[in-house]
C-alpha cells in the first residue's frame, strides 16, 4: 500500500487524507440518524392519550424520554402548549427547521469529497503523465515498456480518486434520502401536533 502511494506522488496522500475524512463523517452522521430517530406512530399515541387524560407528568416523561429530533420537537411544544393555534404553528414550525439542520450537520463535507475526489485524482494522472514525458525527453530514449509503465504508474490517483469517490457519493446519497423521510415525519408530527393542540383547546397548562 505505501508503494503504490509512493508511486502515486502527493496527491496520492491528499486523497488518502479525503477518504478518512469521508469514513469519519459517514460514521458520525450513521450514529447520530441511529441516535435522533423514533418511532413516530408510538410516541404519537402515547401523547396523545396522555394529553387526553390530562396527565401533565405522563406526557412529560414521554417527551422527555429520548434525546430523538421528534421528542425534541414534542417537548417544545408540550413546554408551550397553552399558546394560541397559530403561535404553535409557528413554534414548531421553527423548531422542524431546526432539527433537519441537526441531521444536515456535515452533510456537505461528503458532496466535496465526493465530487472532489476523482478531480483531484485525474490531476495526479495529469501531473505524472506530464513527469513521465519530461523525463523520456530529457532522456532522449524513448520505449513502449517506459512509455506502458509509466501510463501504469499515472493511473494510480485517478484509480484511488475514483475509489474514494464512488463510496462517499453512494453514502451522501443514502444520508440525503434519511434526511428527507427524517423532514417528512416531522412535518407529519408538527401536523399532529397542532391538531392535537387545538382539539385539546389549550389542554394541558
Amino acid at each position: 500500500m505505501l508503494e503504490y502511494m509512493r508511486l502515486g506522488g502527493s496527491i496520492m496522500w491528499v486523497i488518502a487524507a479525503l477518504s478518512v475524512i469521508a469514513l469519519a463523517v459517514s460514521i458520525e452522521r450513521l450514529i447520530f440518524f441511529k441516535k435522533a430517530s423514533a418511532d413516530a406512530e408510538a410516541l404519537e399515541e402515547s401523547f396523545g392519550n396522555a394529553v387526553a387524560k390530562k396527565d401533565i407528568e405522563e406526557a412529560r416523561r414521554i417527551v422527555t424520554s429520548s434525546k430523538s429530533s421528534l421528542h425534541r420537537l414534542f417537548f417544545v411544544a408540550f413546554a408551550h402548549w397553552g399558546i394560541g393555534r397559530d403561535e404553535m404553528k409557528l413554534l414548531v414550525e421553527q423548531q422542524v427547521r431546526r432539527e433537519i439542520f441537526r441531521w444536515e450537520k456535515h452533510i456537505y463535507i461528503l458532496e466535496i469529497i465526493g465530487k472532489t475526489a476523482p478531480l483531484l485524482g485525474l490531476l495526479g494522472t495529469v501531473l505524472g503523465m506530464v513527469e513521465m514525458f519530461q523525463s523520456l525527453h530529457l532522456g532522449g530514449q524513448i520505449s513502449a515498456a517506459a512509455v506502458t509503465g509509466g501510463i501504469w504508474k499515472a493511473l494510480f490517483t485517478t484509480v484511488a480518486g475514483l475509489v474514494v469517490a464512488i463510496p462517499t457519493v453512494f453514502v451522501h446519497g443514502l444520508l440525503m434520502s434519511a434526511i428527507d423521510s427524517e423532514e417528512e415525519t416531522l412535518n407529519r408530527g408538527a401536523d399532529y401536533l397542532i391538531r392535537e393542540h387545538f382539539a385539546s383547546h389549550g389542554g394541558v397548562k
